[in-house]
């Protein structure tokens, strides 16, 4: 291959310097790809929890945490359109602080969600197919998921997401309107209220569905579909709340299975991710094996989509990070080809196929939670000040909506935080 075909072949997505004036539902998916990679299956079995215990009163908040996602991720988007840079380069234009807080959060977030994630994946896979052991599953999705990412750009991943996707949604929606949900307490739900009890949970619902670093890997997926100038931010608001809008109904799917299947018979799941697989029983024994089974599939798409997401947005900011450190501005181009990009996709992949067999030690549990806990107030309140400051064109700076909203966000997140410290401190 001589040098100008090469170079053709490693060319980054064309920088289309306009949107087309018609068509641009067809355009979306960095903002669905987004939202599905952050409901994770540990935020299904929150939500059918809340449902269970709380039955509709709820949903209000479940509405609420959607169109706080929606400021945050318009937020890490507007900041790559209008400047031409990345998140990473706008985190360390704000002091060396910053990199280093990600850097020691992402090596142990890394880890320790490589582990979980290929579990919660496995989960449904055993279940359907119990000849095979957990811990293989496991290691077969983690190691398939790191192939793909590794050899395809973002166009192939962008479609294969989407048929997950639309699967979960799909299988997911289908099922709530199986159990006939009250449409009445539903609509009663919107008004908000808190029960006696529910105030973390009111909380949790409100930030954590669709909330991870995730959220932060939105601006390189745009950027990596060829949205790389001011041109496009009415696309990409439209591509970010279309997609939250799904991910909404999503959520709202599984508070309704939570409240009529689990709150009226008084129903306990288990928590975290083994919490599907009771739903999964409750759904045998009243719908029969193929409702069942077809759950089991939506329980996989949701969990792959998560894998697949993380595989490839947070390798991009890791790879974005390294590129930062070595001296690197702007839009660091064919980071998908980078030896960082593809270290980060066997730093999620292999040394956690170690934690599948012995757990997850105490102490990295403690450090794991507590980091991430400041993940997200991290996030929201530095881009409160970068969208705030001359780093960004005027006109694209934020105005009193963007800011209320990343107010909140904030707000929300740092009393999440202090809740989870807490948590962790006391060992609660």
């Amino acid at each position: 291959m001589n040098d100008v075909t090469k170079q053709q072949a490693e060319a980054p997505p064309a920088d289309l310097s306009a949107p087309p004036r018609h068509g641009r539902w067809k355009l979306i998916g960095p903002g669905i790809v987004a939202a599905a990679t952050g409901v994770g299956a540990g935020d299904l079995v929150a939500t059918l929890i809340a449902g269970s215990r709380f039955g509709y009163a709820l949903l209000w908040a479940a509405v609420i945490g959607c169109i706080v996602k929606i400021a945050l991720a318009e937020g890490s988007a507007r900041y790559h359109l209008a400047t031409g840079s990345t998140m990473l380069e706008g985190w360390r234009s704000l002091g060396k602080w910053t990199s280093w807080y990600f850097g020691i959060y992402i090596m142990i977030w890394g880890f320790v969600y490589g582990a979980t994630a290929m579990s919660a994946t496995a989960l449904p896979l055993a279940a359907l197919f119990p000849a095979v052991p957990l811990w293989l599953w496991a290691m077969l999705c983690g190691s398939i998921c790191a192939v793909f990412v590794a050899l395809n750009r973002y166009e192939m991943f962008e479609n294969v997401m989407k048929f997950f996707i639309g699967l979960m949604f799909v299988i997911v929606v289908g099922v709530a309107l199986m159990v006939a949900p009250n449409v009445g307490n539903a609509l009663t739900g919107l008004v908000p209220s808190i029960p006696e009890g529910s105030v973390v949970y009111t909380l949790g619902l409100i930030g954590g569905v669709g909330g991870t670093i995730t959220m932060a890997s939105y601006g390189y997926w745009v950027n990596a579909k060829g949205w790389r100038t001011p041109a496009w931010m009415g696309v990409m608001r439209l591509d970010n709340r279309v997609s939250y809008a799904i991910t909404g109904i999503f959520v709202v799917a599984m508070l309704i299975i939570g409240a009529e299947m689990l709150y009226t018979a008084q129903i306990t799941l288990s928590t975290g991710d083994r919490g599907l697989l009771d739903l999964d029983e409750v759904l045998r024994e009243r719908f029969g094996p193929v409702v069942s089974t077809i759950f089991l599939i939506g329980f996989f798409a949701t969990a792959i989509s998560s894998i697949l997401g993380v595989w490839h947005g947070v390798s991009l900011l890791f790879a974005d990070f390294i590129h930062i450190l070595r001296g690197g501005t702007g839009r660091g181009q064919n980071l998908e080809k980078t030896n960082a990009f593809r270290f980060y996709l066997f730093w999620l992949t292999i040394p956690p196929m170690a934690l599948l067999w012995f757990g997850r030690p105490f102490t990295l549990v403690i450090v794991y939670g507590a980091l991430g806990a400041f993940f997200m107030p991290f996030l929201a309140l530095t881009l409160i000040w970068l969208l705030n400051s001359s780093r960004v064109p005027k006109e694209w700076r934020s105005g009193w909506v963007s800011n209320g909203l990343l107010g909140v966000a904030a707000l929300l997140f740092i009393v999440l935080c202090i809740n989870e410290v807490v948590g962790l401190v006391s060992g609660g």
